[in-house]
C-alpha cells in the first residue's frame, strides 16, 4: 500500500510504554511501496532520568483509546473522597492519611464523624485501641464476648459500641480493681469517660431497665448479650432454652418490624451432638413492657432461674438418652411437614426415633450442626441498616435385655459413643426429636415429654390360641434369627440370611395377632407392610420396599405383610406389570435379612418361585369348639363382666372367628356401658340376635 503513512493501531503506544520513539521514512518517486510506513528506532533518543521515568509511569499517563481494553502489564488509579462522591482519575488535594505519627502515641483514637443528630456536631463513628495495656484489660473485660478479639495489633470498636453497654458493668468493677498497676488503670479510666460521655443515655436507660425489669422496642438490644441463654417459646408453648449468636432490627410484610435472634441450641444429627441454628423473632411493641411478659426474654431476668435451669437440664438429659435409634410410646402433638409448610398434628402410638433415617427422606428437612467445641461468633446491630460486618450466618457442613432391646440398632456398631454433654449443653437440648409413627407411617417430630417407655403386653403370646408346640416353635424362630442375624450366609454372601413365615389359614384364626404376640413377647417393632405403602408403579414399588426393608432390618422389627397374595400372586403371560411386581419381591426379599411373617387366606395363589424362599409355613385350621371358648373367655376378661362356665361354652357353639368374636364383645360392652352394668351373657345374645337377624336378610 504505497504512500500509507498511517502508524497500525496501537503500535505506538506499545513502542511509547517500551521506550522506544517513532521516525518516519521521507517519501519520493523511487520509495518502495511501504516506504511511508513507520519504523521503530532501536535506539531511543537521549532523555534525562525524569523524563524517561515519566514515560514508563503508567498510573501518571493513562493508555491511548486505541490501546487493547486489559492488554497492558500496568495499573491505574481512580478517586474519591466519600461514598457519595463519584469516581475521578484525579487525585483530591489534602488526602494525607489521618492516622500517622500525629496519632500513634495516643492511646485511644476517636474516629468522629458529622452527626445526624440535630443536637451534636460530631458524633464517634468508632474508637481505636493502641494501648497495650488496654487491650490487655479490655480482653479479660470481654472474655468470651462474640466477635471480639483483643489481642489484634489493630483493635476498632464500632458504634453504637454494643461489647461496651454489655459489659459496662464489668468496665466499672474492674476499675475498682487493687491490683491495677497505674498505666492500666489511667488509660481504661480514660475509655470509661469517653464512653460515659458519648454513651450516657443509653447507659443510663441500660442500668433503670435492669433496675425495674422492663425493656422499650427501641432498647430491646441492650439486654439480650450475645453469648447469653435466652428463652423462647416452642410451637406448643413449651420453654425453650436458646444461646444467643446474633440479634439485630429487621422489617418484612410478613411480620412488619421484629428484633431478630440468631441462636443456638444442641441437637442431635443422627450421628453426634452439635449446635444447631435457631432464629427466633421478637415482635415490635409500644412504650415500656416488663422483661419477664416478653415472649423471648433472657433467662438472667427470668423470676425462677434456678428452678427453670433444673427442667431444662433434666430435659435435656432425657433427650440425650435417646439419640441414635429407640422404640418408645407416644400420646401427644407432633410435626407434620407437607408440601405447604409444617402443621401440628396428634400422634398416638408407637413410634421408632431415628434421626439419622429421618434425615434421608427427601420431604424432610436435614440436622445442621457445627462442633459442641465451636465457639458462637455474632454480634448485636442496633438498626436496620445494612452494614459491612459480619452477619453472623455459618454454613452449614456438605449410630437380649428387655431394657436394653428398645435401642434398637443393635447391628449397627457404633465407632465411638456420643459425646457426654454437660450441665449447660443439657440445658440448651431441644426438646423436638425426629422419628417414624408406626400407627400413620408417617415421619414426624416428636416432643421429648410426650415421649414415654412402652407398657408392653406381656399376655400376648401366652393368650393366643395356637397348639404349644407350634407356638413354641414361631417363637423359637424368632429369637433365634434376631440373636443369631447375619451368622448363617448362602453361597452368594448376603443372600438368604433372613427368616420368612408363611401363616395360611382362613380369616380371624389368628395369624396377623401370632406376628404381633411375637413382637410383643420380643419387644421389637412390628412394622406391617400394606400394599398402600409400595404405591401401583413397579419403578415406586422397588424403591418404597427396599427403603422399608432397609428400615425394618436396621431397626431390629419384625415384618408383617398381611393378605401377601396381593403382592405375591402366581404370574402370568398376560399380565406383564403383575411379573414385574413379583420379581421384585423375589429379588429383594432374597437379601432381607430380618424375619417376615406373610399371611394369606388363599395360598395356592402364590407364586411357586416364592414358596421355595419360604422357611416355615404353618396352617392354620378353623376354631374348635375349645379354641373358641378360649377365646370368649380372654376377650371377656379384659373388661368388666359376669359369665358363667355353661354361659362360655353356649358361645363357644357358635361358629365365629377369632374377630368376629373380638367386634361382638366390643359392641356389648358398649351396651352394658349405656345400661351401667358389667358385660353379661344377655348383652352378648342381644348382640348375636341382631347379627343372625341381618343374616337371615
Amino acid at each position: 500500500m504505497a504512500g500509507n503513512t498511517e502508524t497500525p493501531p496501537g503500535l505506538e503506544a506499545l513502542a511509547n510504554h517500551l521506550g522506544y520513539t517513532f521516525v518516519r521514512k521521507e517519501t519520493s518517486s523511487s520509495t518502495s511501496s511501504n516506504a511511508g510506513d513507520p519504523v521503530a528506532n532501536p535506539e531511543p533518543p537521549k532523555a534525562s532520568s525524569n523524563e524517561a521515568t515519566e514515560k514508563r509511569d503508567t498510573t501518571k499517563e493513562p493508555p491511548k483509546d486505541d490501546v487493547p481494553a486489559g492488554s497492558l502489564t500496568s495499573s491505574a488509579n481512580i478517586y474519591r473522597n466519600s461514598p457519595e462522591d463519584s469516581w475521578t482519575a484525579k487525585e483530591p488535594e489534602n488526602t494525607e492519611p489521618a492516622e500517622g505519627k500525629d496519632t500513634i502515641g495516643h492511646a485511644v483514637v476517636l474516629r468522629q464523624q458529622k452527626s445526624k443528630d440535630s443536637r451534636k456536631g460530631y458524633e464517634i463513628h468508632s474508637i481505636v485501641i493502641q494501648s497495650s495495656a488496654l487491650k490487655a484489660a479490655l480482653g479479660e473485660i470481654l472474655e468470651g464476648y462474640p466477635g471480639v478479639f483483643c489481642n489484634l495489633d489493630r483493635l476498632v470498636f464500632k458504634a453504637p459500641f454494643a461489647p461496651f453497654i454489655h459489659r459496662w458493668g464489668a468496665i466499672l468493677e474492674y476499675l475498682e480493681r487493687d491490683d491495677l498497676d497505674s498505666v492500666t488503670k489511667s488509660h481504661l479510666g480514660l475509655l470509661s469517660d469517653i464512653l460515659q460521655k458519648e454513651l450516657a443515655d443509653t447507659i443510663k436507660a441500660l442500668q433503670d431497665y435492669v433496675q425495674n425489669g422492663v425493656v422499650t422496642y427501641e432498647h430491646a438490644w441492650t439486654v439480650f448479650q450475645p453469648g447469653a441463654v435466652v428463652l423462647s417459646s416452642s410451637g406448643i408453648g413449651e420453654q425453650v432454652a436458646l444461646r444467643l449468636k446474633s440479634a439485630s432490627y429487621e422489617k418484612s410484610d410478613d411480620d412488619g418490624n421484629f428484633f431478630g435472634l440468631k441462636c443456638q441450641c444442641v441437637n442431635w444429627n443422627g450421628k453426634s451432638f452439635g449446635w444447631s441454628e435457631e432464629y427466633v423473632k421478637l415482635p415490635e411493641f409500644e412504650g415500656i413492657q416488663p422483661i419477664t411478659e416478653l415472649r423471648i426474654l433472657p433467662l438472667a431476668f427470668h423470676p425462677r432461674k434456678e428452678q427453670l435451669k433444673l427442667v431444662l437440664i433434666e430435659r435435656g438429659k432425657r433427650f440425650a438418652a435417646v439419640s441414635g435409634c429407640h422404640y418408645r410410646s407416644y400420646d401427644g402433638p407432633a410435626i407434620e411437614r407437607t408440601q405447604d409448610g409444617n402443621i401440628l398434628v396428634h400422634n398416638k402410638g408407637r413410634i421408632v426415633i431415628d434421626t439419622d433415617s429421618f434425615c434421608k427422606q427427601p420431604m424432610q428437612c436435614k440436622v445442621y450442626t457445627v462442633p459442641l467445641n465451636s465457639k458462637v461468633k455474632g454480634s448485636v446491630t442496633t438498626s436496620d441498616e445494612p452494614t459491612n460486618e459480619d452477619d453472623g450466618h455459618w454454613n452449614p457442613p456438605s449410630e437380649f435385655d428387655n431394657e436394653q432391646n428398645t435401642m434398637l440398632s443393635l447391628r449397627e456398631k457404633s465407632g465411638s459413643k456420643p459425646a457426654k454433654l454437660s450441665d449447660n449443653q443439657y440445658m440448651l437440648c431441644t426438646p423436638i426429636l425426629r422419628g417414624y409413627s408406626l400407627n400413620t407411617k408417617k415421619w414426624l417430630s416428636f416432643y421429648i415429654d410426650y415421649v414415654e417407655p412402652i407398657k408392653w403386653n406381656t399376655n400376648a403370646f401366652e393368650r393366643l390360641v395356637l397348639p404349644a408346640a407350634q407356638k413354641k416353635l414361631v417363637l423359637a424362630l424368632s429369637k433365634t434369627q434376631a440373636a443369631t442375624a447375619n451368622k448363617f450366609d448362602d453361597v452368594v454372601a448376603g443372600k438368604g440370611k433372613g427368616m420368612i413365615l408363611l401363616l395360611s389359614g382362613p380369616p380371624g384364626v389368628g395369624k396377623t395377632l401370632t406376628a404381633e404376640a411375637v413382637s410383643e413377647n420380643m419387644q421389637v417393632p412390628l412394622y406391617m407392610m400394606s400394599a398402600g405403602d409400595l404405591g401401583t408403579r413397579p419403578s415406586s414399588v422397588e424403591y418404597n420396599l427396599a427403603s422399608i426393608l432397609e428400615l425394618v432390618a436396621k431397626w431390629k422389627a419384625i415384618l408383617l405383610i398381611d393378605e401377601c397374595d396381593v403382592f405375591l400372586e402366581a404370574r402370568s403371560i398376560h399380565d406383564m406389570d403383575r411379573n414385574r411386581l413379583v420379581s421384585i419381591f423375589l429379588r429383594l426379599l432374597e437379601y432381607y435379612q430380618g424375619t417376615l411373617f406373610l399371611t394369606t387366606n388363599r395360598v395356592d395363589n402364590i407364586d411357586p418361585a416364592f414358596q421355595s424362599r419360604i422357611h416355615v409355613h404353618m396352617k392354620y385350621p378353623d376354631l374348635t369348639t375349645k379354641s373358641r371358648r378360649q377365646i370368649w373367655e380372654n376377650f371377656v376378661g379384659q373388661v368388666p363382666s359376669h359369665f358363667k362356665a355353661s354361659e362360655l361354652d353356649e358361645l363357644a357353639k357358635v361358629v365365629l372367628n377369632g374377630r368376629q368374636i373380638k367386634n361382638l364383645v366390643k359392641t356389648a360392652q358398649l351396651l352394658a356401658i349405656e345400661d351401667q352394668k358389667s358385660l353379661s351373657y344377655e348383652h352378648i345374645s342381644m348382640v348375636l340376635a341382631i347379627e343372625n337377624g341381618f343374616k337371615d336378610e
